[in-house]
């Protein structure tokens, strides 16, 4: 049956229950001569009974018992039945929400890594699985520590109060152990709440420290028989056997490129062993693009136009020989990637945000969009083939992108296949400084 027609049948019962009452009693009335006084009976004692079934399940409502599961004969009939069935459908949700959170809960205490469920207010442990007591050393009461108390410093408190869900912190010491290092992340888990995935990234960390061991003893190992091999190639005479030329030519160019590989590969040991610079020292603009200039103008022959503008009139605060290696291997690609009669461009200008923006722009081969992200990973080429031939090591930009993390810049990179690329390095407003007035034009 329909709503209405149920609404009609319970609407139809009450009124004929009613009319049969006042009927009877108007009878009765008639029968002993007090028609009128028991007709103000009868509507009394309807009265009483219709308060009497609100008080009912009033009282029933506020203590919350359950209601009867009856079949309706009246309005009164009716709403308790439907009263029960948003009751049973209301408890069966509840039922349904318990199992899910109870579900998430236990998926929570099976993952390896640590959680924390934070409130956004507050900062407290409102949850933690059991890993995070491990780790943290939180004990069996976790939720009644804030954020702050279990990490030292203003740090975590300070990334977590930002709503930093982009940029993980990573290498913490342990609250518990400050020989374990760890991860953390933060995620929105509601609108009121925030999830913090705690990992154990104490092996990774030793691993990598033994990787960047490896690369740094080997680099350093390779450096003096590749000397020794390079210059024993330089001083071979050909004269009497002029067939040896090529293939000594070839030996000599890949002995070059071996050494150049050696090199930036203690270049980047030597930047991922830096947590910060030493010292910042001003850094002069006018005289370094100056000399990018002139290493591009050299590098290219004249096979390329190349243009250097200095609209920005401020230098940077930093490391003179780290920029010049970032901003020199940034030049040398856009002439390396560039086709003859290209045009490379380098700008110097100012941001919005009162920081300062270096540029390389060329008209060169471009870059899909698929290899962007990857572009500044160790040894990641695009094309292999084409990197060989320009004698590239694919190192170049790890070299940047290591340079700039140390001056707290990063690099933006965009590219058109067909219609070339342009490489910037993004310094912020602490990093710039007036320029000595006097100096050069670049």
């Amino acid at each position: 049956m329909t709503v209405g027609s149920l609404l009609r049948r319970a609407w139809r019962q009450s009124v004929g229950r009613l009319l049969m009452i006042t009927g009877v009693s108007g009878l009765l009335g008639l029968l002993i001569g007090q028609f009128w006084p028991m007709l103000a009976l009868s509507a009394f004692s309807i009265l009483c009974w219709h308060y009497w079934r609100l008080n009912r399940l009033l009282a029933q409502l506020y203590q919350r018992r359950r209601l009867r599961e009856i079949d309706g004969r009246g309005l009164w009939d009716d709403l308790e039945m439907l009263l029960h069935r948003r009751q049973s459908e209301g408890r069966a949700r509840v039922r349904r929400l318990l199992g899910i959170v109870r579900g998430y809960r236990h998926a929570a205490s099976l993952m390896p890594d640590a959680v924390l469920l934070l409130s956004r207010d507050s900062d407290r442990v409102e949850w933690c699985n059991r890993q995070a007591r491990e780790l943290l050393g939180l004990g069996p009461i976790g939720h009644e520590r804030g954020i702050s108390d279990i990490f030292e410093g203003p740090q975590v408190a300070a990334w977590v109060a930002s709503g930093q869900t982009e940029e993980p912190l990573f290498d913490l010491p342990c609250p518990r152990d400050p020989s374990i290092r760890l991860s953390l992340r933060l995620l929105p888990y509601s609108s009121t709440q925030w999830l913090l995935v705690v990992r154990d990234v104490t092996k990774l960390m030793r691993l990598e420290q033994l990787r960047r061991d490896f690369v740094a003893n080997v680099s350093h190992e390779l450096r003096t028989p590749l000397t020794v091999v390079h210059g024993y190639l330089d001083i071979l005479d050909t004269d009497d056997y002029p067939e040896l030329e090529p293939m000594l030519e070839e030996m000599r160019k890949q002995s070059a490129r071996m050494s150049q590989l050696v090199e930036d590969l203690l270049t980047l040991s030597r930047l991922e062993a830096q947590e910060a610079l030493a010292q910042r020292e001003v850094v002069a603009m006018t005289p370094l693009l100056t000399t990018l200039k002139r290493e591009a103008q050299a590098l290219s022959a004249s096979r390329h136009r190349i243009t250097v503008e200095d609209a920005a009139d401020v230098d940077l605060l930093g490391s003179t020989r780290e920029l010049h290696s970032a901003f020199s291997n940034l030049v040398s690609n856009a002439v390396r990637y560039t086709p003859t009669d290209g045009s490379i461009e380098v700008k110097f200008e100012k941001t919005p945000d009162g920081g300062v923006m270096l540029s390389v722009i060329d008209s060169g081969y471009g870059i899909p969009a698929q290899h962007l992200p990857r572009l500044t990973e160790r040894f990641y080429r695009v094309s292999t083939s084409r990197a060989r031939e320009t004698g590239g090591t694919g190192l170049g930009l790890s070299i940047v992108k290591h340079v700039l993390n140390l001056h707290q810049a990063h690099l933006e990179i965009s590219s058109e296949v067909g219609k070339g690329s342009r490489f910037a390095c993004v310094f912020g407003p602490d990093a710039v400084t007036e320029r000595a007035r006097g100096s050069d034009a670049a």
